[in-house]
């Protein structure tokens, strides 16, 4: 998981403010309110949301704040602003939020459009085509795993999925690529020999992908090419056709195309797993259970929303 820091982590649901346009001179006290804003021009109110958030979360001058423009949403008097967070030795990363067109409420929230399937834009976004899987192709649930085969917690959903594969035959798996390579130096190499197995024999690439997770803990930087070619042998693939594969460009293109549609989907972190669309974070056996049975069920609450 990559690290967050302070203002990104915290849990802000509802946050009222009205503030005048000024800069707080004392960083002790909390800011003022006046009972209606002065102006509430777009730039007014970027501001204001700068001074706020500044002073909510103890953000002093070494922290850069860079308040979005402010764009129209669906509900009226709201406007939808992108705050962007960079403080030194760590990462910039970047939050929604909501504020009313008079500048006084700020919501950090997602907004929810209640007459639209909430999974639907991840589904388009995710490709079912050229990839492994397994299970039937007209599943009524497909699962699609985004992982990285140098990945711990990787490794313990997988042993998770081939229990649950076994457990509802009828589900459908799907793997993709999308290895954290600068924190793990084999896994790139490990994804490109995952794409040439495929390439080689569908049906045996996941042989060769348990192969992997189960052989973790012995592979390195060092000899991950050599574990890919044994792994291979074992698995029924040709291992010196598998190396020649592994060192053509068209193996890395494949494993960032596949990278390039997690970071569509906004993965950050493996293991990333959808079901039917519904994004679950790190193996989480219980509620992967939760939601496959959902989905397989003939639940009401679906129907109101399909």
């Amino acid at each position: 998981m990559k690290p967050k820091i302070r203002f990104i982590a915290a849990v802000v649901f509802a946050i009222s403010f009205a503030l005048t346009a000024k800069e707080i001179d004392s960083q002790s006290q909390p800011p003022k309110s006046s009972p209606q804003a002065a102006s509430t021009s777009p730039a007014d109110i970027q501001k204001k949301i700068e001074v706020y958030l500044r002073f909510s979360f103890a953000l002093g001058p070494n922290v850069k704040l860079t308040i979005g423009q402010l764009s129209e949403t669906p509900v009226p008097g709201l406007y939808k602003v992108t705050v962007e967070v960079a403080a030194p030795g760590s990462p910039t990363d970047n939050a929604t939020f909501y504020v009313s067109k008079d500048g006084r409420y700020l919501v950090r929230a997602e907004l929810e459009d209640m007459n639209a399937d909430p999974f639907a834009e991840n589904r388009k976004l995710i490709s079912l085509t050229g990839t492994p899987s397994k299970g039937p192709a007209d599943a009524k649930v497909v699962l699609v795993d985004y992982a990285d085969f140098e990945c711990p917690s990787c490794k313990q959903l997988d042993t998770t999925l081939r229990s649950l594969l076994t457990q509802f035959p009828e589900v459908r798996l799907v793997y993709k690529d999308f290895p954290l390579t600068d924190i793990h130096p084999w896994a790139m190499t490990a994804a490109e020999a995952g794409q040439c197995a495929f390439k080689q024999n569908p049906q045996a690439f996941w042989a060769f992908h348990d192969l992997i997770f189960d052989g973790q803990g012995f592979i390195s930087a060092e000899n991950v090419v050599q574990k890919m070619q044994d792994y291979a042998t074992e698995a029924g693939l040709d291992p010196i056709a598998l190396r020649t594969c592994i060192s053509a460009k068209q193996s890395s293109e494949d494993v960032r195309k596949s990278i390039a549609e997690g970071q569509s989907l906004k993965i950050t972190q493996t293991p990333t797993i959808f079901v039917n669309g519904r994004r679950l974070i790190a193996p989480d056996s219980s509620t992967l259970e939760q939601y496959v049975g959902f989905e397989l069920s003939d639940h009401l609450i679906k129907s109101k929303i399909h």
